[in-house]
């Protein structure tokens, strides 16, 4: 049979339109460069604060459990896509090099406008 058709030869209809809440946003890759931010309206007049590029995250050390602002130096990987660490795109469970030493990206850069992270031994 045709595609669209059902076995009987009617066609199926749709339920509604699409909507634009529906709709997927624009993909935002942040990148190791200044600080770079952007403000979103969102659904119900929300503010979302997003980042386009940033070199600085909010570093946890689980031995004095205290978080200290460092600079990233180099994404070294990212387990999702190995290309993104050589574009050094920066996105949650990614490696970087820090002035501290080696630490994982545990925020969603794109969703959250922070970069946090835990110092990995």
């Amino acid at each position: 049979m045709k595609t669209g058709r059902k076995i009987s030869g009617g066609k199926y209809k749709k339920q509604r339109k699409k909507k634009k809440y529906g709709l997927p946003g624009e993909k935002r890759i942040v990148k190791l460069k200044e600080t770079k931010k952007k403000t979103l309206r969102m659904l119900g007049g929300n503010v979302k604060v997003v980042l386009l590029g940033s070199n600085e995250i909010n570093v946890f050390d689980k031995k004095n459990g205290k978080a200290k602002k460092v600079k990233i130096k180099n994404v070294l990987e990212t387990p999702s896509n190995r290309f993104l660490a050589r574009q050094n795109v920066l996105t949650k469970g990614a490696i970087v090099e820090t002035e501290l030493g080696k630490a994982k990206i545990t925020s969603r850069p794109g969703q959250e406008g922070t970069i946090q992270g835990i110092l990995v031994e």
